[in-house]
């Protein structure tokens, strides 16, 4: 079977879908705050728990994309630096 290339099409998500997602959890952590205003709820809180770790990682996510969309793919650039920082050396 041939394995697709992975392009930043294919393995990245747009900003409007991870901005789209963070928008549904945002809006689901609120209405877990109100529910959790009206009373201690073990399994609401839990879920506020795992959507704020989930929240993180999609601004994490954001954060990365954006990076990648202005100055590239992060291996290329490690790689990049890497290979100038031996052209210095052996200068």
């Amino acid at each position: 079977m041939a394995e697709e290339a992975k392009t930043l099409s294919t393995v990245m998500r747009t900003l409007e879908e991870i901005r789209e997602e963070i928008e549904r959890a945002t809006e689901r952590r609120t209405e877990l705050w109100h529910t959790l205003s009206e009373g201690h709820d073990p399994e609401a809180a839990a879920e506020l728990e795992q959507l704020n770790a989930e929240l993180d990682e999609l601004w994490n996510e954001q954060r990365q994309t954006r990076a990648t969309i202005r100055h590239g793919d992060r291996e290329h650039i490690i790689q990049r630096a890497r290979a100038e920082e031996r052209l210095n050396r052996a200068a």
